[in-house]
């Protein structure tokens, strides 16, 4: 596994690979991981963070999508809409029956080609061949799975088929919000890409574990988050 170089950075890799996990982990801003890192006797301007997740966040959400087990062969689609510079803009989104979020694109359009642009992605990058497709009632999708050969698969289901991807919307909705909007559409690719492997590593559904299993799978995660970001 290639390990991620921190060479001439003045603090150590500990604290840099501490400050990108929390902003990515929890709804933080740079100045909120500032101040936990204060508290930790650890001096650092918010402007240094920002710094360090766009310089290791993807390496980070690199290493993590290699190490991740395959997905769910049954994905769920959904697009929703984002404010980019004050403007609107389509976030396309695909993740699997179990929560897993499988990729993502931002798109000026809601049409046909957007949804093929999407699809084209998922059969290119994912190690899994679909086996149901579950959608919204946009006919974009259909139109789409048709010119790839692909609507046996489709599921074009009511509102509540859907949930999976829908409240997967939420932790994005918080994001959003909390940055009061994204600045550019390459920075919104490029910070939901890296929140996305984050993610997928930390999301152990407590709400559908048990206690000791929840354990597990946070221990679990911790472990490919320490393996993901060793130094060289």
């Amino acid at each position: 596994m290639r390990r991620v170089s921190f060479k001439r950075h003045r603090f150590p890799p500990t604290v840099i690979r501490y400050a990108v996990w929390l902003y990515f982990r929890f709804t933080l801003s740079f100045r909120d991981v500032e101040e936990l890192l204060a508290q930790r006797g650890i001096e650092v301007s918010y402007e240094t963070i920002r710094c360090w997740t766009i310089k290791f966040g993807h390496q980070f959400a690199a290493t993590l999508n290699r190490r991740r087990m395959p997905p769910s062969p049954r994905w769920h689609l959904d697009e929703m809409v984002c404010s980019i510079a004050g403007k609107r803009w389509f976030l396309w989104r695909a993740v699997d029956d179990e929560g897993v979020v499988l990729d993502m694109i931002m798109q000026k359009e809601r049409d046909t080609a957007a949804a093929l642009r999407l699809l084209t992605r998922l059969l290119r990058t994912q190690p899994v061949t679909p086996e149901l497709i579950t959608t919204d009632g946009l006919r974009s999708y259909a139109a789409a799975l048709n010119e790839m050969g692909l609507l046996s698969l489709h599921r074009p289901g009511r509102l509540r088929d859907n949930n999976r991807v829908e409240n997967s919307h939420l932790p994005i909705r918080r994001r959003e919000r909390k940055q009061r909007g994204f600045k550019s559409r390459k920075s919104a690719q490029r910070f939901l890409a890296t929140h996305a492997a984050i993610y997928n590593t930390f999301n152990t559904q407590p709400h559908l574990s048990k206690r000791w299993h929840m354990r597990q799978m946070r221990a679990r995660a911790l472990v490919s988050w320490k393996a993901a970001t060793l130094a060289a």
